[in-house]
């Protein structure tokens, strides 16, 4: 992949020199002692100033009566640049647009590769330019809007959807996570689109995966299928987020750009929590070696983090894939 260069740009803005001491506590956990780490605070508000913390009380999905830390964030992030998204012409280099995840590789989303769609697709009805090389993209908040529409017809086809930062200045969210994750017995599968809700009295799983430490949401894998099968082309930037005008700016992927708490004894970064308050850890170690331990969720234990999740390769348009502990309901 040709990125380096404005990979390279980026490539420290978020990297904390914080190490990895975490309040911890020894809880029995299945019949044994096991190191049960709780979510930093600090972490969150050293990565963007701009979001607030409280504690309240809750109930996780076992029952757990506890305390939660309710963090609400303007889901704009500080710490790396946003954008750019869609190249204008098909002649501009990868520093004009983003990325786009397919079949596990990240792709630079240039000109060529514009250009080069109805090829990479196998399918002739791809031309999002014209014949000036000028590619085809969303200019307004409304453009976004329809563009972004699942069913958006033939109106938008060929088009490059590109939502501005500026189309989400008020959005504000709030996201409640147990301050001292509750480990589970039975992992659960987060909630896809879709999927019909839970019956009365049952719990209701969340699709979010969690938060990165900058207030942005890790979230739940793009709807590719449906964004190709209307002959559009919503790209990522080389954080791996876009920006939806109900959503707020979200990451789909996690490619190194986001704030991270390195860790002394050359374990992955940790980089956000999910959402049942264990912390989610980069994929690779100091060394650049994956866990080979992970369980289903992409999650495993060690003494010094406790149970902790691993996000997925950044071109599987993935992060974790269960939760392991109990959430907020």
């Amino acid at each position: 992949m040709n990125r380096s260069f404005k990979m390279a740009s980026f490539l420290f803005l978020g990297l904390a020199v914080a190490t990895s001491a975490c309040k911890k506590d020894e809880e029995d956990i299945s019949g044994s002692e096991e190191t049960v780490v709780s979510v930093e605070a600090s972490y969150f508000t050293a990565a963007n100033t701009n979001t607030t913390i409280t504690i309240v009380p809750c109930t996780l999905s076992d029952g757990t009566e506890t305390d939660c830390y309710e963090i609400v964030t303007t889901s704009m992030p500080t710490d790396h640049q946003m954008g750019p998204w869609c190249p204008d012409n098909i002649s501009d280099d990868a520093s004009a647009g983003g990325i786009w995840l397919e079949g596990g590789v990240v792709y630079d989303v240039d000109g060529a590769f514009v250009q080069n769609m109805a090829s990479f697709y196998n399918d002739t009805t791809w031309q999002m330019y014209d014949a000036n090389g000028d590619i085809y993209t969303t200019d307004t908040e409304q453009e976004c809007i329809d563009a972004a529409n699942p069913n958006v017809g033939a109106t938008y086809e060929n088009f490059c959807v590109e939502c501005i930062p500026s189309y989400i200045a008020t959005v504000s969210q709030t996201w409640t996570i147990p301050v001292t994750p509750v480990l589970q017995e039975v992992a659960v599968d987060f909630m896809t689109a879709g999927q019909p809700g839970p019956p009365p009295g049952q719990s209701t799983i969340p699709s979010t995966r969690g938060l990165a430490l900058n207030g942005v949401e890790f979230s739940a894998p793009a709807p590719v299928n449906n964004i190709l099968g209307a002959y559009t082309l919503a790209p990522f930037d080389d954080a791996g987020g876009h920006v939806n005008v109900n959503q707020g700016y979200h990451y789909h992927a996690a490619t190194g750009l986001s704030y991270a708490v390195a860790q002394d004894d050359g374990h992955a970064d940790l980089i956000g929590y999910a959402m049942d308050g264990h912390g989610i850890y980069a994929r690779l170690d100091a060394d650049g070696n994956e866990p080979t331990d992970l369980d289903d969720c992409r999650g495993h234990y060690d003494e010094v983090r406790g149970y902790h999740y691993h996000v997925d390769a950044a071109g599987n348009n993935n992060f974790i894939n269960c939760l392991k502990g109990a959430y907020v309901e």
